[in-house]
């Protein structure tokens, strides 16, 4: 029996423009516990994401371990005070003033890893770009990210660490890739702007497009 693909109307891409605008990079979160059964929910939704060759590259590790996520904040710590020295001026008082990471705050940790080669695809698609494999975890982040959004929680990616302090701290096999370090909870309060466009850091640009 062939299946009926569904037709999403005006209404559905209407709210879909929503949720892509009111997607945002979560830096403070309340406390209150995410459900497992979300999480997991959630991370199935991630799964969906597409990947080159039907490599599903991505690996998902949670983070709960007090002495993991210890070391994890404390690279973070490392690496920001490296990222603030190298700025000077006014862009050093202002970065100084930016929260940068939900680390204490948000009740879930999850590090997302790509496995650079994996069996699975038997390598189409790779062969002149092996990059793709991270390229597809990275849309695996953004379909969680949505995904996220949509069920009420917010996500905050944390960037300033070093990958190799946070793969001995969190134990994971030495071919894997570090894409992303991520905080998922409930924000504090919810917006439309970007932070970094809020604290006068930086503002979009129209979109370019070029044709040829």
């Amino acid at each position: 029996m062939a299946l009926t693909s569904p037709r999403f109307g005006p209404a559905f891409r209407a709210e879909l423009m929503e949720l892509f605008t009111w997607r945002r990079d979560v830096r403070r979160f309340r406390r209150d516990p995410v459900d497992p059964a979300l999480l997991d929910s959630l991370l199935a939704a991630a799964s969906l994401a597409p990947s080159v060759g039907l490599s599903e590259p991505w690996r998902f590790v949670t983070v709960d371990d007090p002495a993991r996520r210890a070391a994890v904040r404390a690279s973070f710590v490392r690496c920001n005070a490296e990222a603030l020295a190298a700025q000077s001026g006014d862009r050093a008082t202002l970065y100084a003033r930016l929260k940068l990471a939900g680390l204490d705050e948000a009740p879930c940790h999850l590090a997302v890893f790509a496995e650079a080669h994996p069996a699975q695809g038997h390598g189409l698609g790779r062969t002149t770009m092996p990059e793709t494999t991270v390229f597809s975890a990275v849309m695996a982040v953004h379909t969680l990210w949505l995904a996220a959004r949509a069920a009420g929680l917010g996500m905050g990616w944390v960037s300033i660490l070093d990958p190799a302090a946070v793969k001995a701290a969190l134990a994971v096999p030495a071919e894997w890739v570090l894409v992303a370090y991520l905080c998922l909870g409930f924000p504090e309060a919810e917006t439309d702007t970007p932070a970094l466009e809020t604290a006068g850091w930086e503002h979009r640009r129209d979109r370019t497009l070029l044709r040829r």
